[in-house]
């Protein structure tokens, strides 16, 4: 076999797993954000979840933290 006859293929591109591991991770936080008054805790804690609010807080000071106004 000389090198004339091998052909060397390139991959280039994102794998597909990568692309579904993001999306699923993108769906889960718009998810969490859309239930964050108390929604997800409420199962657990019961109404005191919507008093407490612990995403709602937590998404709040992490707002905060990276520089964004959000009030």
């Amino acid at each position: 076999m000389s090198f004339t006859d091998q052909i060397t293929r390139a991959a280039a591109g994102v794998p597909k797993i990568a692309v579904g591991v993001l999306l699923g991770i993108l769906v889960l936080g718009v998810f969490v954000m859309g239930f964050d008054q108390g929604q997800l805790f409420s199962v657990a804690q019961g109404e005191q979840a919507y008093e407490d609010m612990w995403m709602h807080e937590f998404y709040h000071d992490m707002r905060h933290a990276a520089g964004f106004a959000c009030h």
